[in-house]
């Protein structure tokens, strides 16, 4: 009986060996999956996207017997999705080279439990906040659609101002709190991917990650990919996010000339604008609240007109008559050049409205911010 219990307890101790050298492949990726009420026969799907954000088979798996399996292996961490043929949505998931449990959800695959590094626990986290945040959005221009007054529309607006304000830090609370993981990574090339980057910033973000995620392949890709975009910057001009503005001088409307540096305060928009310009004066309303809401904390406003004859028999009469009509309080230059003004060559600007915000230095932090998204961003800095 002894023997037999030796045997036994053998043969446990070398099936228990065997799983768990299933389970941790030493160099690849094992993704053992549920798939219940799903056929035989059924194909299951890994994917990435490309650059335009079609999608990509990465691997492919067969349901039998309501279970499939991955393996395979990856140079280096990345989101991909799992999908399934007839099913719809997709699960979104950071995939390494590791050991997952997938227990898919036949109904709508993107409720599919996943179970792996705690790198996807992170994920998950995000993406459900981000939800959360986006359906709030909605509802609140829905309400202020809806707002029966001036006060209530500036509630909602309020409300719509923080919100912008948490979604803008989100990204960056996630990468602090994952930096001892892969997540971090994937958070930052998502930032990385956005049209104004700010590169300064989630190159500062990168360096605080811990030492063995930041060396890791997707690490150093991140490093070069955030280095040629400094270069990039760099060589498309001195108006990209993290430069220093190009200073200007250029004529008030009582003809004395007005430079940047000695209209700049703790936070300074340069607002491209023309009497002319519809979107602008639309937008007027708005700068005129944030002026009024942060002149006291810091905020300096240089208006910058591109009235000029390309548009108008009297273009500095249009252009006075604008700044009166909307209130437009704070420092107003303008050489009447239409878009042949040096000011906004010197700018790149091809189109407006355009705003350059810049801190106390003269560096731009952004750009082209309008409605809530500049309040956000000027509250973000003075508050």
């Amino acid at each position: 009986m002894k023997n037999l219990v030796s045997i036994l307890l053998l043969c446990l101790v070398l099936t228990a060996c065997k799983t768990e050298e299933k389970k941790a492949p030493l160099d690849g990726y094992l993704i053992e999956g549920e798939a219940p009420g799903v056929y035989n026969g059924i194909r299951v799907y890994l994917q990435s996207t490309d650059e335009r954000n079609r999608k990509i088979n990465r691997d492919t798996a067969i349901v039998m017997n309501e279970k499939f399996v991955f393996d395979g292996k990856v140079n280096m961490p990345e989101i991909w999705y799992l999908t399934v043929n007839s099913a719809n949505g997709s699960k979104p998931f950071i995939i390494e080279n590791d050991y997952f449990i997938m227990s898919v959800d036949k109904d709508k695959v993107d409720n599919t439990v996943i179970s792996g590094p705690k790198a996807n626990t992170a994920l998950n986290t995000y993406l459900a906040e981000i939800r959360e945040l986006n359906n709030k959005s909605t509802k609140l221009m829905g309400q202020l659609r809806t707002a029966a007054d001036n006060t209530a529309r500036e509630n909602v607006n309020s409300e719509i101002v923080n919100l912008n304000i948490e979604k803008l830090k989100t990204p960056y609370d996630y990468i602090e709190k994952n930096k001892d993981n892969v997540a971090s990574l994937i958070f930052i090339n998502s930032e990385l991917s956005a049209k104004e980057a700010d590169i300064d910033k989630l190159a500062a973000a990168l360096d605080n990650i811990d030492a063995n995620i930041k060396d890791s392949n997707l690490g150093t890709q991140l490093s070069n990919r955030i280095n040629q975009a400094k270069k990039l910057r760099d060589a498309q001009g001195a108006t990209q996010i993290g430069s220093i503005a190009p200073q200007f001088t250029a004529p008030t409307p009582d003809g004395k000339q007005l430079s940047l540096k000695d209209a700049m305060g703790k936070v300074t928009i340069i607002d491209f604008w023309a009497a002319w310009c519809g979107p602008c004066r639309r937008e007027n309303p708005n700068v005129v609240k944030v002026y009024n809401k942060y002149h006291s904390k810091g905020l300096e406003i240089i208006g910058v007109s591109l009235d000029g004859s390309g548009r108008q028999k009297n273009p500095k009469d249009a252009w006075i008559k604008a700044i009166e009509q909307d209130n437009l309080t704070w420092h107003q230059v303008s050489n009447l050049s239409y878009f042949n003004d040096p000011v906004a060559r010197a700018y790149n600007i091809n189109s407006i409205p355009a705003t350059y915000i810049l801190d106390e230095n003269g560096k731009i932090v952004a750009k082209n911010l309008r409605g809530a998204a500049l309040e956000a961003k000027i509250s973000e800095l003075l508050n």
